[in-house]
């Protein structure tokens, strides 16, 4: 395949992506395993630029037309592992979306994470495109947050983190927190708002602070609260409002 790449139209990778096969940097390892073929010969390249799907397979198998891009909201309990299996057999967000979805609904993926313990709004949608773009700290989506942490902390403190922070050797950008009145003893609820979303941001920046997080709710990712969803629950995002969102992001 790559003594002869066409030069128009998308990347496959990107149209895979679309097409809810998997997120673009995942299509590029299926790629690099020899599991993506077009017209029966095996890609040993992302570079190849297609205008449509016709004659490409993954595992032998035909890629589907791409569907409208479709994004949910998932009230994610806690104790549910963000992923489709888990080696140690714990159970994750499919087997509760199992019964949350409708049935029919598309394959669909995670926008960004939530690890085991932290409980609130889990973005799913069946375009990679749109899940890749969302995660991107470049494109400046907000993640909201509610925390219950144990300790001691004020208002000056936490009005630090908007010039960002470091800890044990990590940069975090800016993050604007705020302690909620009313709160007594040691234990405190904390609304943060962030853009970057790394690998347990919130429990190791409030850690650093002296901080024991012993609940995190996410509340809101970009426009979609979690508002009154149930827990366990999920509800289609309208796709007006997808495609209000969507246009905004592009012109980031």
């Amino acid at each position: 395949m790559a003594d002869r790449l066409p030069d128009t139209g998308d990347r496959i990778a990107k149209l895979l992506a679309r097409a809810g096969v998997a997120s673009r940097r995942e299509v590029e390892r299926m790629i690099a395993d020899g599991r993506v073929a077009i017209e029966g010969k095996v890609l040993d390249t992302p570079a190849v630029k297609l205008a449509d799907l016709r004659g490409v397979t993954v595992d032998g198998n035909p890629v589907a037309r791409p569907e409208a891009a479709r994004l949910f909201r998932f009230h994610k309990p806690a104790g549910l592992l963000t992923a489709e299996r888990d080696p140690k057999g714990r159970p994750t967000i499919y087997t509760a979306l199992r019964n949350a979805l409708p049935k029919g609904t598309p394959r669909l993926m995670p926008i960004g994470r939530l690890d085991w313990s932290t409980e609130g709004l889990l973005l799913l949608t069946n375009d990679g495109e749109l899940k890749r773009a969302m995660e991107l700290p470049s494109s400046g989506v907000p993640r909201s947050y509610r925390a219950r942490a144990f300790g001691e902390i004020t208002q000056a403190q936490l009005d630090e983190l908007i010039e960002g922070v470091t800890v044990d050797g990590v940069n975090y950008g800016r993050i604007e927190a705020d302690l909620e009145r009313g709160g007594g003893g040691r234990n405190h609820w904390i609304e943060m708002s962030l853009t970057e979303g790394k690998n347990r941001e919130v429990r190791r920046v409030l850690e650093h602070l002296g901080l024991e997080v012993n609940r995190l709710i996410r509340t809101a990712y970009g426009p979609f609260p979690l508002a009154d969803l149930p827990r366990g629950q999920a509800q289609e995002v309208r796709s007006g409002d997808l495609e209000r969102f969507r246009k905004g992001l592009d012109r980031r």
